[in-house]
């Protein structure tokens, strides 16, 4: 497996705290090892859909993002990763405004490619979501801009 960023979590919360992207969602780093990940998710009423649950697809990338960040955290500093699939299952709706939880791991690491799964739950530790992501790496050409 690549060398890991002794840095560690504060490279990957950083990263999420600087992003506009997960900062509009509310997507915030909980904890950081090696091969896992965990989030958090405060829902707004604008993450629910015309039932009034949280909308599939906000659960749908905090899983994503739990696993990308996941995979983020094995591989060398400077590469690069992209989800080239996400799979997910709907198990149990989250109704109203809530806090949900993602934990992200590792399932197998190649050199090109990376197989994760992530886990959605409420503060109950109700399992809302699973996924199945498969997950690009390369390592940029030289010269260019750390990712």
């Amino acid at each position: 497996m690549a060398a890991f960023d002794e840095r560690g979590g504060d490279e990957i919360r950083e990263r999420v705290a600087a992003s506009p992207f997960h900062a509009s969602m509310g997507i915030s780093v909980e904890a950081v090892e090696k091969g896992e990940v965990e989030l958090r998710l405060e829902t707004r009423p604008d993450h629910a859909n015309l039932q009034g649950t949280v909308h599939g697809g906000v659960l749908a990338t905090l899983l994503d993002t739990a696993a990308g960040l996941a995979v983020r955290s094995a591989i060398a500093p400077g590469s690069r990763h992209v989800s080239v699939n996400l799979d997910v299952q709907y198990l149990a709706p989250a109704e109203g405004t809530v806090v949900l939880f993602a934990t992200g791991r590792i399932v197998r690491m190649g050199r090109r490619l990376a197989f994760a799964e992530a886990e959605a739950r409420d503060a109950d530790g109700v399992v809302l979501a699973k996924a199945q992501v498969t997950v690009a790496v390369s390592t940029p050409p030289a010269g260019s801009e750390p990712q």
